[in-house]
């Protein structure tokens, strides 16, 4: 299992051909309380940093980008009665879809936890 981080706060967590994916605990503190969650259609196909999803907080709306491109094969229904789960396991149960992979080289240009972890603390 491989772990990997974008600059605009997604992780994507591969397990075989399938990469799933949802927003850091770091993004859900900026967010604060998340109230509505949009979900992609099954069988869509997402590019590599293009919208994927929306997240609404009562501060503000965000896009949710794919770190990797793929087809979505699953989605976190939870999240749309529930969708506080982002706030409470941002990187666990509040995870947003799965995508099977499209081109796992793109998992390349993505940051492992280190290196999202320095870049998080040189935004403060």
């Amino acid at each position: 299992m491989t772990v990997k981080y974008t600059k605009d706060h997604e992780w994507v967590r591969v397990e075989g051909d399938v990469a799933t994916i949802g927003v850091t605990d770091h993004a859900q503190q900026q967010l604060g309380d998340v109230v509505f969650v949009e979900l992609p259609d099954l069988g869509r196909k997402v590019e590599q940093g293009k919208e994927a999803a929306v997240v609404e907080s009562v501060k503000a709306a965000s896009e949710v980008f794919a770190p990797v491109s793929g087809e979505v094969v699953e989605v976190n229904h939870d999240l749309e009665n529930e969708p506080a789960r982002v706030n409470s396991g941002a990187e666990t149960e509040g995870w947003f879809f799965k995508l099977r992979l499209a081109n796992p080289a793109e998992l390349d240009a993505l940051m492992d936890e280190a290196a999202y972890k320095a870049y998080v603390e040189g935004l403060a």
